[in-house]
């Protein structure tokens, strides 16, 4: 294989990568979330008001599951559209800049139960036979350019998760 084939399929492998956070949050697919990170994970959702994780924090990938997990569970349904990956391969560690919109939906009936933002991921990565995709997510950064809809059905619907895990 040539240099540029391989980098052309870490680059898609890396990609792949996020494609799968998306897939494993949009069918509650817990399992398949938690395989893309690393034991620890950076998280640094703070330009989303209303995140579980306020500030930039170090988690263990465990952790980061649970976290979110309850408001994905309390919502009927989500829709995270990522495109435009610029991935960047040096050896065995990767970042990838993705595109993303994402649509939450707390009562499909009601056009006003609907919340969607839109921004960008600065992901940081590493090669893992770990993953399915040969690589682990290390560093997740949101940051939110535009929200539409009504943002408080993000903490109803984390409320409803947690009964339900609960119960």
């Amino acid at each position: 294989m040539t240099h540029d084939a391989s980098l052309a399929e870490d680059k898609l492998a890396v990609a792949e990568t996020i494609y799968h956070y998306a897939l494993g949050i949009d069918t509650k697919d817990f399992d398949l979330y938690r395989s893309i990170f690393a034991d620890q994970v950076e998280i640094d959702f703070s330009s989303y008001e209303g995140s579980s994780v306020v500030e930039p924090s170090l988690l263990a990938g465990d952790q980061w599951v649970r976290r979110v997990q309850p408001l994905f569970v309390g919502l009927a349904a989500t829709q995270h559209t990522m495109t435009n990956p610029l991935a960047v391969i040096d050896g065995d560690s990767a970042t990838c800049r993705m595109y993303m919109q994402a649509h939450h939906v707390y009562e499909p009936d009601k056009d006003n139960s609907w919340f969607t933002l839109g921004g960008f991921y600065d992901d940081s990565l590493v090669r893992s036979d770990l993953s399915p995709t040969g690589w682990l997510l290390t560093g997740v950064k949101l940051t939110v350019l535009w929200r539409k809809g009504d943002h408080s059905i993000m903490a109803l619907a984390r409320e409803k998760g947690r009964e339900s895990l609960a119960g």
